[in-house]
């Protein structure tokens, strides 16, 4: 997975809660209730990122999540169909989701958890199946992971040694 860090106090990033989950901590006096919440960020205009913040209350568990995911910000390839350059399926724990290129008018055709990295990546013509686990965090850092893993036509082009007209035919 190549990481470039993202300096994104100069980006506008939204932020889309995925999740709000309360968990359990049993302690000898009882139980312990936190807030885990997953949270995706994006400027939609190829920067995406999701993090987890975890807090006693839910506000505070948000923002930890906000800032989890601007310090996790990749740049994504979109090209001008607003798609994805290529197939790919990316995997994350037992979760996979196959992104696949699509032509202008297609829109965004997602499940949840996967559709709110799209959209905040700032594609505009892309399906996806999400395949496996129906966990949100894993269909979230799958979907990041099969983004990360994309290749522009130039990069390929640059790493074999070829044009980019051989490359694409």
């Amino acid at each position: 997975m190549k990481h470039t860090i993202i300096d994104a106090s100069q980006l506008e990033l939204e932020e889309n809660v995925v999740s709000i989950k309360r968990v359990t901590k049993v302690v000898k006096g009882g139980r312990n209730f936190r807030f885990a919440a997953l949270v995706v960020v994006g400027d939609k205009n190829g920067h995406v990122g999701a993090g987890l913040g975890k807090a006693t209350e839910i506000p505070e568990a948000i923002r930890k999540g906000k800032e989890d995911a601007m310090k996790k910000l990749i740049s994504v390839p979109i090209n001008e169909q607003g798609s994805i350059p290529h197939d790919f399926l990316g995997k994350f724990g037992s979760a996979s989701v196959l992104l696949k290129t699509s032509p202008e008018g297609t829109g965004i055709i997602a499940g949840g958890p996967a559709r709110s990295v799209l959209e905040l990546a700032g594609f505009r013509n892309i399906r996806t199946k999400s395949l496996g686990s129906n966990n949100k965090q894993n269909v979230v850092l799958a979907t990041i992971a099969g983004l990360a893993n994309l290749k522009t036509p130039e990069e390929v082009a640059k790493l074999r040694g070829k044009s980019v007209e051989e490359i694409l035919g």
